[in-house]
This record gives structure tokens, sequence and C-alpha cells, in this order.
């Protein structure tokens, strides 16, 4: 074949820009042959924590470190996440069960010997709450309404005078009582952030995501501006300090911190970073990003090193994060992430699974025990089912599950984006239903009756189905495939990612069996 000198040009400068978006080697494998962040010569390669984790709160504890992320519409939410370097993460387990509206960034903080969640939610009465627990563990306590409609992103933190206050988006502030558990007096303005030049393509100036830490004599107060999503060159980071909490609030000269220059860098959208001291007193800042061309594997956690300036300003030196880095000094490695894939002992609810806005007794659907896990059918498809769901960290992946129905029941696998937009395989006893777009579209015969294994297949945006009536010794292609790469943030809203789940719909229940997940 002949190519043109235009579709050569194309071509070349397509070839660039995968080679530029691609790690600068391939990361170590792990539980399901997913990705590991520990190169295990004394390097790291971002992400490390791969899959949607937004928002990245973070609390040092002694040697201990823990985060938590925006869980948005997934119940239970908030799962606390514990390092020892940095690196290597493991889930302990949620820290909110009740449904309070879609989780946005929040704040996790200790304060003379307990533990602090400060929760944004969007629902019809937009909020900030406060759950507290004496253990990280928990159990948390029930949700307490601070009644803050009007702003988003709290960051808790303690003045010099002993004062505690909830910095809010936009620049603002406002005091909370002593025990924490309320506000005193109304939000205030503290803060005019820096602007970007007006030339930058950004989504929008949204200045939010404060975080604050204390260094030596001086406050440093982290935000995010640019928006969150929308062009890959618009989410940045900015600094600001004062030697008091209560300003005036200086401007770093070096302003962005971080920003994605170029849709070639591996790294989209950077922003919402914490400042957080390492094992060995280096500082590392933890914020988060899309991967080049997989908005739908939603906001990844990332990890760059910070390096101080003469005059006491932070500098972030990880480049665009494609290389691997030094990993921090002094940490403890703990074994990385969790399997997906699920013999359904027992139910893993909260750390592997959550539900999709569940009602006040959804969880009363589902038991797992002895290889089965049962779920209830609800709704009449995957729209209003409140299916249950998983989060894929691969770019490239295959899970597949053993499905049999009672009659009445429709079941099956889906990747799910949110309640409009999703796509997957399911049957009753005669036909298959397929889904499409957020719709359900073609019902050819099943050939299988009540008991199937159905297996998705998403590679890099390409996704096809297969079926087996033998347990999976013999597979048969459905016909109907779909691209999904359009399935995020930027075409739907909702600020999610396309997630590997299970629906039960109709009438009475299906039982699931042997969930495999594998990263290709």
């Amino acid at each position: 074949m002949t190519l043109s000198r235009r579709d050569a040009l194309l071509v070349t400068g397509a070839a660039a820009l995968a080679t530029a978006a691609s790690p600068a080697r391939p990361p170590r494998r792990g539980l399901d042959n997913q990705r590991l962040p520990d190169l295990g010569d004394g390097r790291f390669l971002n992400p490390v924590l791969a899959g949607d984790h937004p928002d990245p709160a973070i609390l040092k504890d002694g040697k201990d470190y823990y985060a938590t992320f925006s869980s948005a519409d997934s119940y239970p939410g908030c799962i606390i996440w514990h390092s020892r370097d940095l690196v290597s993460w493991q889930p302990i387990g949620p820290a909110l069960t009740r449904n309070i509206g879609s989780v946005w960034a929040v704040s996790l903080e200790k304060h003379n010997g307990r533990y602090f969640l400060y929760i944004p939610v969007k629902a019809q009465q937009n909020s900030i709450f406060v759950i507290y627990a004496d253990k990280i563990e928990g159990p948390w306590s029930d949700p307490i309404d601070l009644k803050l409609p009007r702003h988003i992103d709290p960051c808790h933190v303690v003045g010099e005078d002993g004062s505690r206050w909830l910095f809010l988006s936009g620049g603002d502030r406002v005091r909370l009582s002593e025990d924490g558990l309320a506000t005193v007096g109304s939000p205030e303005h503290v803060y005019d952030p820096w602007r970007y030049p007006a030339d930058w393509v950004v989504e929008s100036f949204s200045p939010e995501g404060p975080k604050i830490a204390r260094r030596g004599d001086w406050f440093y107060l982290i935000t995010a501006v640019g928006g969150t999503a929308g062009p890959p060159t618009g989410h940045m980071v900015i600094a600001a300090r004062s030697k008091s909490i209560h300003g005036p609030w200086e401007n770093c000269p070096h302003n962005p911190l971080v920003r994605t220059r170029d849709m070639a860098e591996r790294w989209w959208s950077r922003g919402h970073a914490s400042l957080i001291e390492g094992p060995a007193g280096d500082w590392w800042a933890l914020y988060h990003g899309y991967e080049n061309g997989y908005w739908t594997l939603g906001r990844q956690m990332l990890l760059d090193p910070v390096a101080w300036t003469k005059d006491g300003w932070p500098r972030m030196t990880g480049g665009d994060l494609s290389a691997p880095l030094a990993k921090p000094k002094g940490g403890q490695a703990v074994p990385h992430g969790m399997a997906l894939s699920d013999r359904f002992d027992s139910l893993a609810l909260g750390t592997r699974w959550s539900f999709f806005k569940p009602g006040p007794t959804e969880a009363q659907r589902v038991t797992a025990a002895n290889g089965v896990l049962t779920l209830a059918a609800s709704g009449t498809a995957p729209v209003n089912s409140s299916p249950l769901l998983t989060i894929a960290a691969d770019i490239a992946y295959r899970f597949e599950c053993s499905v049999d129905l009672d009659p009445g029941t429709t079941a099956g696998l889906v990747l799910f984006y949110d309640d409009k937009l999703y796509c997957g395989l399911g049957f009753d006893a005669k036909r298959f239903v397929t889904h499409q777009y957020g719709i359900e579209r073609g019902r050819p015969a099943n050939p299988h009756g009540t008991s199937m294994r159905i297996r998705v297949t998403n590679d890099r945006h390409i996704v096809t189905y297969d079926t087996s009536g033998d347990g999976g010794r013999t597979w048969m292609r459905f016909d109907r495939g779909m691209e999904v790469s359009g399935y995020h943030h930027n075409v739907r809203g909702g600020f999610l990612m396309l997630r590997p789940g299970l629906y039960a719909a109709g009438q009475g229940s299906a039982r699931f069996r042997d969930f495999t997940y594998r990263a290709l």
C-alpha cells in the first residue's frame, strides 16, 4: 500500500501521539493481572491507584497514610485506603453507608484522637455533611448536616490559635465549633486565587478543591482551577501561602505548579492536589488525572515528588509523570490493591462491590455465601435496578460470570456509566436483551434457557460479548458489539467512570457464580 504525503503525516502524527501517551516502560502485574505501581527496583510508575479514585483526600497519621475519594452515587461509599509508603495501597472499608446524595471531594482529618470526614453532596438540597469515628476502621457515625448548600470541596484545618475551619470552594471558609460537628457563623471570602492567562484553553475558572498543609511557619493553600474535566489542558494546581490561617494569602510566583500542557502527554486534566510529608520527611503531592484517551477509566490517583525553593515554595518535579520515579524513602510496602475476581464465599459490599444510587433497603437485595451471590430483582432494566458495580483499573480487560435466574427475572452483565448511559448483555428464559446507549434494543432468541455464562471484553473501548451454555468450555460470539470511548463525563456529565457490573430486573432473583476479571 502506498501512502500519500498527507496520509503519511497523519500516520506519523498518530504514532507519535500514541508513543508520547504510553508509559516509558510497562508496569508490573499483580492480582487479576492488574497493573502495579511498584516496579520492584526502587521506582514506581503512575498511577498509584488506577481506575476511578478522584479528588484524593490524604491523611498522615504517624507512620500510616489514609486516603479516600469522591464516590459519587456509589454506596457503600468513601472507601478508606491504607498505605505506609504512598505507593502501595490496600482498602480498609467504607465510611459512608447511607445514601445522602452524590459525594464529591471530601476532607479526611484527625483531631484530638478522633477521625473526621467532611462530605459535600449534590442532591435535591446540596450540603456538606460530617461523620466521625474513634478508629479509622469505624464504626462511623451517622451523617450530620452542616447546612452549607452553596459550597463544595471542604478542607478541615486547625489554625495557629487552635481554631477549626472548613476552607471551601471559591476562596471561602467557615468556622467550625470546637467539636467539629457544627458551623459557627456564615461563610466568608478570604482568598482570591491566581488567574491563568486569558488565552489558555480551559473548561472554566472554577476555584475548587482547597487543601491546606502546614510546613514550618507557613500554611500552604493548594487549589484547583481551570475546570475538573473539559479540555485536557484545563485543570491545574496552584498554591498560595500565609503565616496565619487568617491570611493574607500570597499567591505562588511559580503558578501553576501542575498543568497538562500538551494533548500528547500521558495524563490529562491533572489537579485536586494535596501536599503530604513522606515517610523520610521529604514531601509529595497526590492528585488525580485522566489517562490519555481513557476518560472512561475516570480520574486516577497520581504521585508527584515535591521540592522546595530557597524562598519556601513547593515545586512538583515529576514532569508529565510518564516515566518511572524513585519511590519515597523510608516507607514500608503493603499488599497493593485487591482482586476484582470473586468466588462469592462472602459479600464484599463496600470494597469490591457497590450499588448505584441505592434505596434505603437496597443492601437487603443481595447475599453471598458458598460460592453464590443471590441478587433479588428490582426495576425493569439497568436504568432502574441499581446494579452492583466494581471499579476496573485497566485500559483493556475481560470479565465473565455464570448466571442462572428465576422465571420472570432478567439478568446479565453490564458496562455502566450511569442510569442513562450503559451497555451490556442480559437474558430471560427465552430471549437475550441487548443494552446499548442506555436503552434496551434487540431481543434475539436465547438458546441457553435460564442458565449461562457471559463474557464481556472491553479491549481499548471495543466491547464484545460471548456466551456459553456449558460453563465456559465452549463459547459463542454474540453478534452485537459496541464502541464505548464516549461513555464518559465530557459526553454525559456526572464525573463517573465506565464500570463492570451485575444486574437483576423483573421478578424473582438471579444467582451469580465465579465472577472472574482479568486485565489484558
